[in-house]
């Protein structure tokens, strides 16, 4: 029976998703000669090629297809085998897998975070930012211990608790017609270009479908990926955009900005936290579960 060390399917698998050894070896900061060679000695032990190399790149063989998909589940297994024992230790340790929306990152888990690992130094917290439908899906996979992201319908296996609210507001240049009310209804938004953020999101969902509920459509001016691209789209006047309250505090706070209440009863929005459904949870996975519902009050100084 071949030997195989960990090491060497991690590095594997790296040369697979970047499709180069130059770039696997920059991802996984180690010499490109040294992974070249690891995976050299993987393919003599197994007796089979994994890889086409070329000036362009590698390419994975019909074995180094098979391969890839062993190596992620043994990978996967092997860290599973790690959380497990290590949650026997005296010490809440281990790795915690997290999913967050862009939102909740930019608003509420900085802080909650740096309070978690205060209080619990020998977690490690992997996390990865992820639409709420993305983030749900992930959380069913077993891809995600925990997620974070805006209230919507759980799937069954799914456990929900709140996390915090995350109202919308419109978000103008200062100077803009609208930048002195404290409050504005969507119907006025919908006069003025706008810009879409995150298309396909959730939040751009919603905007799309208030605004087939008032039969108007939307004037938009530019969709970008992320909110502070929005708000750099929004100071130099292109348009305006609805954003949640969090990000235009962390990307909109000059005064260069205003940010206006949005006068409708859907304003009001709120992020959940998600988890599949376990008993007995890993003991890190449900202490993070519990600073996490906490609220700003709650919070240890």
């Amino acid at each position: 029976m071949p030997r195989i060390d960990p090491l060497s399917i991690q590095l594997f698998l790296a040369a697979a998703r970047e499709g180069s050894i130059k770039r696997a070896a920059e991802a996984e900061h180690i010499a490109q000669s040294a992974l070249s060679r690891r995976i050299a000695d993987l393919e003599r032990s197994l007796g089979v090629p994994l890889f086409i190399r070329s000036p362009s790149g590698v390419a994975l063989t019909d074995a180094g297809a098979r391969a890839l998909e062993l190596g992620r589940k043994l990978n996967d297994d092997l860290a599973a085998f790690a959380r497990e024992v290590q949650d026997l230790g005296d010490q809440v340790g281990g790795v915690v897998r997290l999913s967050a929306s862009p939102s909740a990152i930019v608003g509420f888990l900085p802080e909650r975070l740096s309070a978690f690992k205060k209080e619990y130094p020998r977690v490690e917290i992997a996390l990865c930012e992820r639409s709420t439908g993305e983030t749900l899906r992930a959380c069913l996979d077993d891809r995600a211990d925990v997620g974070v992201g805006v209230q919507a319908d759980a799937p069954p296996g799914l456990e929900t608790w709140h996390f915090a609210d995350d109202p919308l507001n419109v978000v103008l240049p200062s100077g803009h017609p609208l930048a002195k009310r404290k409050r504005v209804r969507f119907a006025e938004v919908l006069e003025h270009p706008l810009i879409v953020v995150q298309p396909g999101g959730a939040l751009d969902q919603a905007l799309r479908e208030q605004a087939a509920n008032l039969r108007r459509p939307i004037n938009q001016c530019v969709a970008v990926s992320s909110f502070d691209a929005g708000c750099r789209m929004v100071e130099a006047g292109l348009g305006i955009a609805v954003l949640p309250s969090s990000a235009g505090a962390a990307y909109a706070g000059t005064r260069r900005f205003a940010r206006v209440a949005l006068d409708e009863p859907w304003r009001e929005r709120q992020l959940l936290l998600y988890a599949p459904f376990k008993m007995p949870r890993l003991r890190a996975i449900s202490a993070l579960i519990a600073a996490l519902r906490r609220t700003d009050a709650d919070m240890p100084n």
